[in-house]
This record gives structure tokens, C-alpha cells and sequence, in this order.
């Protein structure tokens, strides 16, 4: 495979050569190597199937050699705050630079195969891609590889393969920040509540929870660790599993906010209010956590600053450039609202 801003690339078939294996002329072959919709669905297969038999190298419809002018964004969902808050930052970033940018979701829900939502990025002559999604498939590491197309990662959830670029915050400072926030309101029986098993960012954040404990002289309670799938209504069910505990812990640091409020909704089915039976800290600062009653406090994640860092990392390979390393961190804050406080019995009377 070709990395991303490597010199050569091995000589392979021709598009005429394509043509005669798959039967079609190759104006034809052209069509779909150029994502053309004026090709018969069973034409389109035969030439596909000849490409990837073949292993024809599409090449980039952009040129090194002058100024990049487009870019694609492919995020999860066009619908949720946090898409929102990464295209906001990639608009501003985008302007800076001078480029136009399109924007588009992920194949996955969205009916469309996968090497035609592939194929589409090439076609329409794109520099490079951004992507906000939680992984990318090993076929789709491939293809882009395989076309020489620099993109970026941002914030993967899972460990993305040796040399890809990517950007996302500071999670194992931010779940020490958090933890460290409980404690110095004398809790002791923290809980935490992380998102699916094994991802970077959950396994960073919970690792900081730990390391805080430890360095308070805690050690961490294996039943105080919940997964909650990043679900609302997960992140709920694991609350009541700790109210129901022998000894329930009196504050829970949430990997996330949309999970908060799931806590949030557990709390208030078993008549229990935050921060006075319940402190709860989030992850993110997205706009529900000034939201919600009382006002979530939660680690800041620089979305917006993230995805305009991402964009300049890609504007640099575009232009032949390679980044120092392959990881880059944003800090985290804590922003402190009202649903923190003393554990209950510990707070002065009036």
C-alpha cells in the first residue's frame, strides 16, 4: 500500500487494458472509473470487478503541483451537536485557508456501497478528506492508500493504523481533572460510567479516573466501572445497577454528556436529586450540558478547535508535507456548573 505523501507508485494496467478485461470500450471504462451515472449497473460491475482484478490505480483527480482548492468532511451524523461543533470549526479553519469544502455522512446507514461513497471522493476532485467518524474499515484504509489520498482522523474511537494522522484531546488529563474535582469535594466513592469497551478515548479517560484515585490514596472498586455503549438509556440502566449496590457511590464521573443526562434520568426515576444525593461530572461541554437542570458540569473538549487543527495537518499533506507525528492532543478544561457538590451528610448546615 501507498501511504499518503509517498513519492512512487508502481506502474500497473492500463484503462485500456481495464476495457478489454471487462469487454466495454473505454470511454465506457472511463465513466466508471470517474463516477459517471450514465453507466448500465451491469456494465459498472464488470469494469469494477476488472479494477480491483487488475488492481488499476485511480489516480487523484487533483494535481500536487498547484493549489488545492477542495476538501471533503465525512462525519457520522449530520444531525447531531457534536458534527455541528467539528464542521464549525472546519468552516472557520476552511475560510483561513482559502478552500472549499464538502460535506457529507458516512456509508454506513446511508444505503449507498461502500465503493461507490469511496469512488464519489475521487470523482469530485477533492485535495483530501477529513474524517469525524468512530473507525474506518480496513478496506477503506486500503482504498484511500491505494489512491494516495492524505486524510486526517478526528478524534477516532479505536487505535487507527500505523502512520494515519489524527487529532483529539487530552482524555487521560481530562478524566484526572474530573476525578480530582470530586475528590476535593471529599468524595470517596466515585463511580465511573465509560462508553464501549476498548476504545481510545473511553480507555484513556477511565485510565485517568484510576490514576487520580490512586494518587489520592484510593484504590478503584471494580463494581464503580460501568460501560454504557455511549447509549443514554445504557448509561441509565448502569445507574440504577449502582444505586442498587450494598454501598452506592455518592458521585459519578460520565465519559460523556449525552450519557450524563441518562444518569441524570436514573436519578430523578428513584426520587434522587444532583448534586444533593448525586454529583455527576460529564465529558465534552456540549450545548445540553448548559442545558440541563442543574447545569452539567463537565471536561471541555476543544471540538471545534480540533477539527481546525486536523484541517491545517491536512492542508500540509496536501502540499507534500509530513507531520512530525502521527498524534496530535488538545488540551481539556473543566468547567465547573451546579451539578457538583459535598456527599451528602458532609455539607454545613445553615
Amino acid at each position: 500500500m501507498v501511504r499518503a505523501g509517498s513519492a512512487n507508485v508502481t506502474a500497473g494496467p492500463t484503462l485500456a487494458v481495464v476495457a478489454r478485461e471487462a469487454g466495454v470500450s473505454v470511454p465506457t471504462a472511463s465513466k466508471v472509473v470517474n463516477g459517471r451515472e450514465d453507466v448500465a449497473p451491469e456494465t459498472r460491475r464488470r469494469v469494477t470487478e476488472a479494477l480491483d482484478r487488475l488492481g488499476y490505480v485511480r489516480r487523484p483527480r487533483f494535481d500536487m503541483a498547484r493549489t488545492p482548492s477542495l476538501v471533503d468532511v465525512v462525519v457520522h451524523s449530520l444531525e447531531s451537536t457534536w458534527s455541528g461543533a467539528v464542521l464549525h470549526g472546519v468552516e472557520a479553519a476552511a475560510y483561513e485557508a482559502g478552500l472549499e469544502v464538502v460535506v457529507s455522512a458516512g456509508p454506513n446507514g446511508t444505503g449507498r456501497p461502500e465503493r461507490e461513497w469511496l469512488d464519489r471522493l475521487t470523482a469530485r476532485g477533492s485535495s483530501g478528506v477529513l474524517f469525524n467518524l468512530a473507525e474506518l474499515s480496513p478496506a477503506q484504509y486500503a482504498w484511500l492508500d491505494h489512491h494516495r489520498i492524505p486524510y486526517v482522523l478526528i478524534d477516532p474511537a479505536h487505535e487507527p493504523p500505523p502512520g494515519v494522522v489524527s487529532v483529539g484531546a487530552a482524555n487521560w488529563q481530562g478524566g484526572v481533572s474530573a476525578t480530582e474535582h470530586l475528590l476535593g469535594f471529599g468524595h470517596r466513592r466515585i463511580a465511573v460510567i465509560s462508553g464501549q469497551r476498548r476504545t481510545v478515548c473511553g480507555g484513556a479517560r477511565v485510565a485517568g479516573y484510576r490514576s487520580a484515585l490512586a494518587s489520592a490514596g484510593l484504590r478503584h472498586r471494580a463494581e464503580y466501572v460501568r460501560h454504557a455503549d455511549s447509549d443514554e438509556a445504557a448509561a441509565r440502566r448502569c445507574t440504577h445497577e449502582l444505586l442498587d449496590l450494598p454501598e452506592p457511590p455518592t458521585a459519578v464521573f460520565v465519559c460523556s454528556d449525552r450519557m450524563a443526562l441518562g444518569v441524570y434520568e436514573a436519578l430523578a426515576e428513584r426520587g434522587l436529586r444532583v448534586p444533593d444525593d448525586m454529583s455527576v461530572v460529564g465529558f465534552d461541554d456540549l450545548p445540553q450540558a448548559r442545558w440541563a437542570v442543574p447545569a452539567l458540569t463537565t471536561v471541555r473538549q476543544p471540538l471545534g478547535e480540533m477539527a481546525a487543527t486536523a484541517l491545517r495537518l491536512l492542508v500540509r499533506m496536501m502540499h507534500g508535507e509530513r507531520p512530525e507525528g502521527t498524534r496530535t492532543e488538545l488540551s481539556t478544561r473543566l468547567v465547573v456548573r451546579g451539578s457538583t457538590a459535598a456527599p451528602p451528610g458532609e455539607r454545613p448546615t445553615a
